[in-house]
């Protein structure tokens, strides 16, 4: 009976002990992604494409309401004024003012590049979220940027309509931010990494008011999406993230 009881007793311990870690690093990615969203936000922001033979700058604003809600209006240049973005729940909206046009997009456009740069739509306008539609494990602990960090493996959930097979993220213990993160692909292949750098105070918060995306198979290509302006304040409602404000923000 005795070993029988030893051999139960370390499977409990092994499978709690699994769940508590599983749980872990579910509430350190839940935190993380509080610290840099809050309930409601309003950001401005510059965007710089860097490829070998040019570079491309765009500037944004925009707002954001929990994991459900998020609109982004293009400010310059010129010929991209008035473009904007529409998340709400599952659903993304993309309008085109040179054509006077809003289409709503569908999930195949989601791993396509975001406004000619090195993220994707999914990457800008998240179409799940990192909390509910993933499995995350705690595979470890390393030091970035002198930060130690927690090491957290997220896997998709198989009916999750995603980009990447598998995301690793590195979590500052400290601020509980990233410091960065590793993209895959179905094949386990490295697609992209970012990196979340210059940890500042904004808008009543720490957060990182620069992200570099670098894509693995491109030489001389990243962009850098860097935040001047933040409020985590900001007194908003579900109904400003419409169709119609879609066209009419400013």
């Amino acid at each position: 009976m005795k070993p029988k009881l030893i051999t139960l007793t370390a499977f409990f311990l092994a499978f709690f002990s699994m769940t508590a870690a599983s749980q872990d690093a579910k509430e350190i990615i839940r935190r993380m992604e509080d610290n840099m969203r809050g309930d409601a936000s309003y950001q401005e922001m510059t965007m710089e494409t860097v490829r070998p033979r040019y570079t491309r700058e765009i500037t944004m604003k925009a707002w954001s309401l929990g994991d459900d809600y998020a609109l982004i209006y293009i400010t310059a240049p010129a010929r991209d004024e008035g473009t904007a973005f529409l998340k709400r729940g599952n659903e993304i909206w993309n309008y085109q003012p040179n054509i006077d046009r809003t289409v709503r997009m569908p999930p195949s456009m989601m791993s396509q590049s975001w406004m000619g740069s090195d993220f994707s739509n999914d990457d800008l306008v998240r179409g799940v979220s990192t909390v509910d539609d993933y499995d995350h494990e705690l595979i470890g602990t390393e030091t970035i940027a002198g930060e130690e960090c927690y090491k957290i493996e997220m896997i998709p959930h198989p009916e999750t309509p995603v980009v990447y097979e598998k995301v690793i993220y590195w979590v500052s213990k400290k601020y509980y931010l990233p410091l960065k993160a590793e993209n895959y692909d179905e094949l386990d292949n490295l697609v992209s990494t970012m990196n979340f750098r210059e940890i500042k105070q904004l808008g009543g918060r720490y957060m990182p008011t620069v992200i570099e995306m670098i894509p693995e198979d491109k030489r001389g290509q990243k962009t850098i999406l860097v935040t001047h302006e933040a409020d985590f304040s900001i007194d908003i409602s579900e109904d400003f993230f419409s169709i119609r404000n879609l066209t009419e923000i400013r």
